[in-house]
């Protein structure tokens, strides 16, 4: 909830009711013409890759790619969302959602468009109507906005897009680019930095900030926001490039606000939902899985906060064309069912059900050919389930080899760092022999991070993409291949591994310290 200070006067509504009238089309078409904006007005830490969309008045707004891996016109993107913490758990349990992007990225991957920074004052008034004079302190994010008024502006952008710069917004087959509020599962996968950190760290509380939060986000207090609203874009991006996407303003996602049923969304829907926190959200409390509940109406009328404001995506439609409606109707047809041994709920055994249909068919040719198709799909789902035992062996196995690289480096670390200790106390500061010393210290303590974050990112994905069943079963396998192998230091590897993913199943964070501290002492 937002304090009383930060609703604004009748009249300030009633302006803004006046403004969001102006936003058609024609208007913002009549607002062409000026002088370009000045780059630090709209984009004030320009990268090679942002994308610029023109605005009236000579303006314009950036945004980020944000790409999600794709294997196809039904492929998406498993992504973990959510939250730990105890006390918002009704709001922002840890679950599953899936992604897809809007436009190609080539072969293997699809993406969307978000914007840069949050929609500023000096780009909503640009589509009122009437130009306003650029100023710096325009570049504020756009607060006192209601949700109505959030998604006509949407509307009122794309339309003046489609009208005077077609040609700018990517499109997927036939169909051309809009913008819109973005989803809940859109914003966190942005928010948290989406494949542009490892998916150990995307499960974090927050994207990495190795800088220090106070670097990133404009949070309560005086070492931070000081309880005033910021200019867009001063302090660093998150790993996509997106400034501002924790802190300053909260910002309105498109789906009303559901409670978490622990395995799923309760069937209730509610207000609208800001995400990220603003500048009244203590450090503390800053974390990608922020999210509240805000009415759409008050006593006042449409709900507006002098906290929240908003930002954009471009995406597209679905089936954006006959050929893609095809290509969507063949991998339908291709998708499969069955228990299968992947993460995640299993279906009805299809070569059973198949059974059923095959007793209850009276015709005997008909009869044969069931049977007949009975004994392939068997044969195929059982060649499936042994190329996914494989590939759960494979990846314990790894998860082994990394353990042991892990353990070694650690301990001889941990001798250098005992070198090193005691050089500095037998020699002067500015010993040559010492700062060598320092700096292969420096330099292997940077590559075990790294290593670690990949064993993290190996635990991760074995959990993810394994039941606990499968890799049990596999794990006993792999320890009869290691032994015969002569690898008995591997086989108590692989089941610290093993035991890594379970921690990990069970308490939804991955341990990186304690999982090297136990392989570095491992029996």
């Amino acid at each position: 909830m937002r304090p009383a200070s930060n609703r604004r006067s009748a009249c300030a509504r009633s302006s803004l009711a006046t403004l969001l009238l102006l936003l058609t089309p024609a208007a913002a078409g009549a607002a062409e013409g000026p002088a370009r904006w000045a780059d630090a007005l709209w984009n004030p830490k320009p990268d090679t890759d942002d994308v610029a969309l023109p605005m009236p008045c000579g303006g314009a707004m950036a945004f980020r790619r944000v790409e999600v891996p794709s294997d196809g016109p039904l492929g998406d993107y498993k992504v973990t969302l959510g939250g730990t913490d105890e006390t918002a758990a009704f709001a922002e349990n840890r679950h599953t959602d899936h992604l897809a992007g809007a436009f190609e990225a080539g072969k293997a991957a699809r993406y969307y468009l978000m914007a840069k920074y949050e929609a500023s004052e000096l780009q909503v008034q640009a589509l009122s109507g009437t130009c306003p004079q650029p100023s710096m302190r325009l570049r504020l994010p756009k607060v006192n906005v209601t949700w109505f008024e959030a998604v006509a502006f949407a509307d009122a952008y794309s339309q003046w897009l489609r009208a005077n710069a077609a040609d700018r917004l990517p499109k997927d087959g036939q169909e051309a680019g809009y913008l819109r509020l973005p989803t809940e599962a859109e914003w966190e996968f942005a928010a948290r930095g989406g494949t542009r950190v490892p998916p150990a760290e995307f499960e974090e509380r927050t994207f990495p900030m190795p800088e220090g939060m106070a670097r990133y986000v404009w949070f309560q207090g005086s070492q931070s926001a000081n309880g005033k609203l910021q200019l867009t874009g001063l302090l660093l991006a998150n790993p996509l490039g997106l400034h501002d996407i924790l802190g300053n303003a909260d910002e309105m996602v498109w789906e009303p606000f559901r409670l978490n049923r622990v395995t799923r969304a309760h069937g209730q829907a509610g207000g609208f939902v800001v995400r990220g926190g603003n500048l009244f959200t203590s450090e503390a409390d800053i974390r990608s899985a922020y999210r509240q509940e805000q009415p759409f109406y008050d006593s006042q009328g449409a709900r507006r906060s002098a906290s929240t404001g908003f930002r954009l995506v471009v995406t597209a439609p679905v089936l954006t064309s006959p050929a893609r409606l095809r290509e969507v109707q063949a991998a339908w047809s291709k998708l499969g069912t069955g228990a299968g041994g992947l993460a995640g709920p299993a279906l009805a055994d299809p070569v059973e059900e198949l059974g059923v249909i095959v007793k209850a068919t009276d015709d005997e040719r008909v009869r044969r050919r069931l049977q007949d198709l009975q004994t392939t799909m068997r044969g195929n789902i059982a060649a499936r389930d042994e190329q996914r035992d494989r590939a759960a062996r494979v990846l314990l196995r790894l998860g082994a080899f990394l353990g042991r690289k892990l353990a070694d480096d650690a301990r001889a670390i941990d001798q250098l760092a005992a070198v090193y200790e005691a050089r500095t106390k037998s020699a002067s500061a500015d010993d040559a022999l010492a700062k060598r010393y320092k700096g292969q210290l420096d330099t292997e303590k940077s590559v075990l991070s790294d290593n670690l974050k990949y064993y993290a990112d190996t635990v991760l994905r074995a959990a993810g993409d394994y039941t606990a069943e499968v890799l049990s079963r596999q794990n006993a396998v792999l320890a009869v291949e290691l032994k015969n192998n002569e690898l008995p230091d591997l086989v108590r590897l692989a089941e610290m591994f093993l035991g890594h993913t379970q921690a990990y199943r069970a308490s939804g964070k991955p341990d990186r310290d304690q999982w090297l501290n136990e392989l570095k002492t491992r029996n």
